[in-house]
């Protein structure tokens, strides 16, 4: 006969009951560093176009460092749009990458390298960067493979320059036509609280040197500094483990 005894779950031990409070108060603890380092140091972020090509490339995932330029509205999620200005503000350095939000496309981050500070005047001349009416050293390389980085054909090859800043950051930018373009632009002069962001596939990047879509970018919009690729898949889901390391 079923009892009413047999129909009711069992209570309860009182050890039973630490044990469940205990791992209720540590689920915090746990979750805790993962928070620190998610929304206070570094943030995930995977790169889903060439624009930076050959530095990152679709499929690298990279960390940003928060902490590099101090904490802003786009720093954390859900920040009241009032919220403006940095907390232990700091300003990038010429050829930093960094993860920003464009001021036309709030929602949208972007990876670039900061080309332009504050007071800079910058310019293309056929292809090539103008610092303050100073031209940036740069060397030519062996032409590649351009893969998909010009969006055409991936047997097409790509002239390739080693870029070298006036702080003797040194990188390599892709040139996929001659004369493109956004080869031969303006004179922009970088009003202050803002920098000018340029991307390393010089012919497929949207960026600072596009008034329309990006302009020139607030310091406040910053959101971290690319500091390593942590993973990097290539198209058919394989690890490139030859492109893990510490990025520049």
């Amino acid at each position: 006969m079923t009892t009413l005894q047999d129909t009711v779950r069992p209570r309860a031990r009182p050890r039973e009951w630490k044990a469940i409070i205990i791992l209720i108060l540590l689920v915090p603890v746990l979750w805790s560093p993962l928070i620190l380092f998610r929304y206070v140091l570094f943030q995930p972020f995977n790169i889903p176009s060439g624009s930076m090509a050959p530095t990152l490339v679709v499929g690298d995932y990279v960390f940003a460092a928060k902490y590099a330029y101090g904490y802003g509205r786009y720093s954390f999620p859900f920040t009241p749009s009032f919220i403006s200005g940095r907390v232990g503000a700091a300003d990038p350095a010429y050829g930093d990458i960094v993860v920003f939000r464009s001021p036309k496309d709030n929602e949208i981050d972007y990876v670039k390298r900061v080309a332009g500070l504050p007071g800079d005047r910058i310019q293309m001349r056929h292809g090539q960067l103008f610092l303050n009416d100073i031209q940036v050293t740069r060397v030519a390389l062996k032409d590649v493979a351009a893969g998909s980085a010009c969006g055409g054909d991936t047997g097409t090859r790509v002239k390739r320059w080693r870029e070298t800043m006036p702080n003797g950051v040194s990188y390599i930018t892709y040139d996929c036509v001659d004369n493109g373009y956004a080869d031969n632009t303006e004179l922009y002069t970088v009003p202050p609280g803002h920098f000018f962001a340029l991307g390393d596939n010089r012919d497929n990047s949207t960026d600072s040197r596009f008034k329309s879509v990006m302009g020139f970018v607030p310091m406040d919009n910053l959101i971290g500094k690319v500091t390593r690729i942590f993973w990097s898949l290539d198209a058919e889901g394989e690890l490139r483990a030859e492109r893990l390391g510490k990025v520049q």
